[in-house]
């Protein structure tokens, strides 16, 4: 995996079709026609056509033939889930910022796969987009090839770049994790479990946190964590508790890495005849609306997923008209949601 180091592309510009012409040793026509009609070529020119496309990361674009100042009003999102609350409110922010202004979304589910989001995005990129918002910073070096190619203004949502250099709006996930971490020792707790799940960049940013927090206080053990990469449900959790439990049964709290799996851990907890927070303690992440109303309500992390969206998408809006932007990262930060739970 790597990581996007700047919004800039290439200085003399787009990889244009005479380029991988030249690259094959063909003449721009008989690229065109390989990449358009491959069944018009011979085989092996269009074996050299296309290893050239993929060494220089061209995208065919549909609008090639429109003036260089023309726009397209159209913006690409590329988020991992739609049916995840965290990301519709995200989306929800970026939609007020640039239904404003007309422009068309192309909006796609990249299901937490590489090869879907480099799928999507050559897809996306054949539209000319005048920007692309993106889900975390860390894409496969495909994605990032076609990106620095497009020279399309590009923010990444939901975490801060490491370099600084990136055009990026979230939080930090990693100072997340160890904010929750320090909270439950600062309370008492010394047997501190993690159980995560999907394992994103973000769960892991976040497991990271955690371990630090631990590291510092001399009780980090891997014996302590539970990850898993299936989808995050509230059945998971349940589940995770099972196992947290059998591997450390004398646990005296949990750090699940979202609400989700902290509302099954508390049913099974219940179901058990476990007290929650009197023998063990459950803390979740991202604050969805049920937490604040379970019984007991759950501790947990507050993100602020709307303006994620809308500041991202306001950057994005900034960066495509050439605007001077103030910083090339927003720190939206989190807040800690102390309630019964822990």
């Amino acid at each position: 995996m790597s990581k996007i180091q700047t919004a800039k592309g290439r200085a003399s510009g787009k990889i244009t079709l005479a380029e991988v012409a030249a690259r094959a040793g063909v003449a721009s026509m008989t690229a065109s026609r390989a990449i358009s009609q491959p069944e018009r070529v011979s085989a092996s020119l269009r074996e050299r056509v296309e290893q050239a496309v993929a060494e220089l990361g061209y995208v065919p674009n549909r609008a090639a033939r429109a003036l260089a100042s023309a726009q397209s009003n159209v913006i690409a999102v590329l988020v991992p889930s739609l049916s995840n609350a965290v990301f519709t409110e995200v989306l929800a922010g970026i939609q007020d910022v640039l239904d404003a202004d007309n422009y068309q979304l192309l909006i796609g589910n990249t299901r937490y796969s590489d090869a879907e989001e480099e799928k999507l995005l050559g897809i996306y990129l054949q539209s000319n987009p005048d920007g692309i918002l993106l889900s975390g910073m860390t894409h496969s070096p495909r994605v990032e090839q076609m990106l620095q190619a497009s020279q399309i203004p590009v923010v990444s949502m939901m975490d801060l770049a490491e370099s600084g250099q990136a055009f990026a709006v979230g939080f930090s996930q990693f100072q997340a994790g160890y904010t929750m971490t320090r909270y439950l020792l600062d309370k008492g707790h010394r047997r501190i479990g993690f159980m995560g799940a999907q394992l994103d960049e973000r769960t892991l940013k976040r497991a990271e946190g955690y371990r630090k927090a631990m590291r510092e206080s001399g009780l980090e053990n891997n014996r302590l964590e539970v990850m898993v990469s299936d989808p995050s449900t509230i059945a998971l959790g349940a589940e995770l508790l099972g196992r947290m439990l059998s591997v450390a049964p004398d646990c005296d709290a949990i750090f699940c890495c979202n609400d989700d799996l902290a509302h099954g851990a508390i049913y099974q907890c219940q179901r058990r005849g476990i007290a929650v927070p009197d023998q063990i303690a459950i803390c979740g992440f991202n604050d969805l609306p049920a937490s604040a109303w379970m019984k007991p309500s759950v501790t947990t992390i507050s993100t602020p997923r709307y303006r994620i969206g809308f500041e991202a998408a306001s950057l994005l809006r900034a960066l495509i008209r050439k605007e001077a932007v103030p910083q090339t990262q927003i720190d939206l930060g989190f807040t800690l949601m102390a309630r019964e739970s822990a």
